[in-house]
């Protein structure tokens, strides 16, 4: 038979003290003498009493609980990032996650957020597997919650999502930086698809070129989708036209590895011969290529910290416009990318095409 675990009033038996006293203390109450406190936190201690769940939601009407949902985000390789983000802002103020997957379906959506409600929590942070337009259950409406990775059409919930935009331009001016101005742009999905991933970093690209001075050339554009063989296929396609590029950026890194092995069997060597910039950060994409890969990180960590922060301390309720956040995409460098040689592409030896 279990033993029978302490109870609020067994603690002010053993202390000394009334049962009020000790509420106090559990609730961390100021007027308490410290002296009080002590006792009581030592007794507690050596009886073991831990406050269920339930009493402290009584006691202080709060659950000190925040529910993320997520839609397939734990599948994919972002998931720790956002997760971890989120959990270590949640942990400074003393709050815990209850985190589910409704893996893509409406209704697991809809009951997952009933659920979060019927349990007391105090906001719901609503992540999505990709950066894109959502439609939230109705009931989410009832509870403060902030969109994470998407945004609403109506923009009527607090979101944070990549600032795709300048993500695109850093990439393109880091390539430009090195000298290159024949820079070819895979977007990681087709531009018809409206995901503001591909169109923001397309759009990123062109004001970085503007800004120098380099005329946009459509013939250096392709429409990828986002994986290792499309970025093969296109890579493979654009060392073919006339005067090729120097330098490529990619909308993923799983393109970029595949225009690692377009590279290798041109002949061709990162960096010397062609730079290259992904985006994501896949560490286990970008730090195992060789050489390693120079490339935009999607700030998934920042945006879980953010959406909680803005849960902990955004009034709830108010008339105001709820903000539309993006955060920047940092560059993280590695090597693939270098300087462009002045005969780049016309050494009689090795062309650029990988033609001798």
């Amino acid at each position: 038979m279990a033993e029978k675990k302490p109870s609020i009033h067994d603690i002010a038996k053993a202390a000394g003290v009334g049962v009020g006293t000790v509420s106090r203390v559990l609730n961390e109450r100021a007027n308490v003498a410290e002296a009080t406190r002590t006792k009581v936190t030592a007794v507690m201690e050596r009886l073991g009493y831990r406050p269920t769940f339930a009493a402290r939601h009584i006691r202080t009407g709060r659950s000190q609980l925040f529910g993320f949902l997520t839609d397939q985000v734990t599948t994919t390789p972002f998931a720790h990032d956002l997760i971890k983000g989120a959990q270590a802002r949640a942990r400074q103020a003393d709050r815990m996650l209850l985190v589910i997957d409704a893996d893509g379906d409406d209704r697991v959506r809809a009951q997952a957020v009933a659920n979060l409600i019927e349990r007391g929590v105090e906001g719901i942070v609503y992540a999505a597997m990709f950066h894109h337009e959502v439609h939230v259950p109705k009931a989410l409406h009832e509870v403060p919650a902030v969109l994470v990775d998407s945004f609403s059409s109506a923009r009527d919930f607090p979101s944070v999502v990549p600032d795709e935009v300048l993500g695109g331009r850093m990439a393109t001016e880091r390539l430009l930086a090195d000298g290159h101005r024949r820079i070819a742009m895979v977007t990681n999905d087709f531009l018809t698809t409206g995901y503001p991933a591909a169109v923001g970093r397309l759009e990123g690209y062109t004001q970085a070129l503007a800004d120098a001075g380099v005329a946009f050339d459509e013939a250096l554009v392709r429409e990828g989708s986002g994986n290792a063989d499309s970025g093969y296929r296109w890579t493979h396609d654009l060392l073919d036209i006339d005067d090729p590029p120097t330098a490529f950026f990619f909308g993923t890194d799983r393109m970029a590895m595949g225009a690692y092995f377009a590279f290798t069997e041109r002949g061709l060597h990162v960096p010397d011969d062609v730079s290259v910039v992904g985006f994501d950060d896949q560490h286990y994409i970008a730090d195992a290529l060789r050489p390693a890969l120079t490339t935009m990180a999607l700030p998934h960590a920042a945006m879980g910290r953010w959406a909680i922060d803005h849960l902990l301390t955004a009034p709830w309720g108010d008339d105001r416009s709820p903000p539309q956040r993006r955060l920047p995409c940092p560059i993280v460098e590695r090597g693939s990318v270098g300087p462009v040689r002045p005969a780049q592409g016309a050494t009689p030896e090795r062309s650029l095409t990988g033609r001798r």
